[in-house]
């Protein structure tokens, strides 16, 4: 298979996402403030989407899906050095979210959709391996449950609304966006 003719997403298109938050004036409590920075992590799952369904859709192999899900996540984990803290810590906040999506979609890729437990029951043990500060096994918990949300099962919303404010629940958070993705791969349009 040939170099892939699209480009899913570039470190251009990262940077204008994080102009924009440098330009705003970010309040998390605001809901225009909360909406671009859901639209900034929503557009990069999309991108992830867009990689997965070129695989499933034949158009990318497996090592090049692969490596695009990595450049993507290259981009969009790179650090960023913002004057702000506060709009430091919320980038921060939207990378960590993304973390599982990045991973789940490459688990995908390689192996599939994992058999062995519902969504709500992967959520369940993350929280629990998260409570016995087993961080690694929250994550691949929820790296598994997102290979089922990108298969098609929903995240159910009882299963994640009581989340304790954690790496868990950021997570999560990544998983959501990726279903939307998932479920409607349009582009989020960058405002001018």
């Amino acid at each position: 298979m040939s170099e892939p003719d699209e480009t899913f997403y570039t470190e251009e298109r990262w940077q204008n996402w994080l102009d924009r938050v440098e330009e705003e004036s970010l309040d998390p409590e605001d809901e225009d403030s909360a909406r671009l920075l859901l639209n900034l992590q929503d557009d990069a799952a999309i991108a992830v989407a867009k990689v997965v369904s070129a695989h499933d859709d034949g158009r990318l192999d497996e090592e090049a899906a692969v490596e695009e899900i990595a450049g993507i996540r290259d981009v969009v984990l790179a650090d960023v050095h913002f004057e702000n803290e506060e709009k430091a810590m919320l980038i921060d906040g939207v990378q960590t979210s993304l973390v599982c999506v990045f991973y789940a979609a490459e688990e995908y890729v390689v192996g599939g959709p994992v058999e062995e437990a519902t969504v709500a029951e992967y959520v369940d043990a993350a929280v629990d391996a998260e409570a016995n500060e087993d961080v690694d096994a929250a994550l691949g918990y929820l790296v598994q449950a997102g290979t089922r949300i990108i298969d098609g099962d929903e995240l159910p919303m009882e299963a994640v609304e009581d989340l304790e404010y954690g790496l868990v629940s950021e997570w999560v958070n990544g998983l959501d966006s990726l279903q939307s993705a998932m479920s409607d791969p349009e582009v989020v349009e960058e405002e001018d």
